[in-house]
């Protein structure tokens, strides 16, 4: 019975560190600009989903948030949102919010003449709890049938495996050398 408990807690632990890097690593999408607008939000308990108030700016239950609308390749329409991220997690240090507007607002493009852009953004679309992923930075691509390679992702995970081996490896080695030995004394 103990092992099922551990297994399932590591995996449940495993499913909030993979949650947490999809949520945070930045992903790109290939779309299409249609709108871009500003709207008053206010928060409440959504608010994890929403960057802090911006750099310098006080703590007030209500702003001001830019959005880019946008249509997928197959049609379906996809919304983000447009927030410095600051010095704040995570860390994409994204001052530029007004810049990446105008950007977004020049590459508005129709469906008879459509302009395709890679969005770099973090987070999730979750209509029910109203999130919306942050735009990061846009990119004009050929088409909707670029392939992106995610490069930092793979470098990203690959090293964290690495160290999590690595820490792994000298927990045992710790364990083997300083704990074993005083409860084989003790037990002895």
């Amino acid at each position: 019975m103990l092992r099922y408990l551990r297994w399932t807690l590591r995996a449940i632990l495993a499913l909030a560190v993979l949650a947490f890097l999809h949520y945070t690593l930045p992903q790109r999408d290939i779309v299409r600009i249609v709108n871009t607008y500003e709207e008053r939000q206010d928060f409440g308990w959504n608010a994890i989903f929403w960057s802090g108030p911006s750099t310098g700016g006080a703590d007030v239950p209500n702003r001001d948030v830019l959005f880019i609308q946008t249509i997928q390749e197959d049609g379906d329409p996809m919304v983000y949102r447009n927030e410095d991220t600051g010095w704040g997690w995570p860390p994409y240090f994204k001052f530029d919010t007004a810049n990446l507007q105008t950007e977004a607002a020049d590459a508005v493009s129709s469906r008879d003449d459509p302009r395709w852009y890679a969005i770099r953004h973090y987070g999730w679309r979750i209509p029910l709890f109203s999130a919306f992923p942050n735009a990061v930075s846009i990119e004009p691509v050929a088409g909707p049938e670029v392939r992106l390679i995610p490069w930092f992702n793979i470098v990203f995970v690959t090293l964290l495996v690495i160290v999590f081996l690595v820490l792994r490896r000298f927990w045992i080695m710790f364990r083997e050398r300083t704990i074993d030995p005083l409860f084989d004394r003790r037990g002895g």
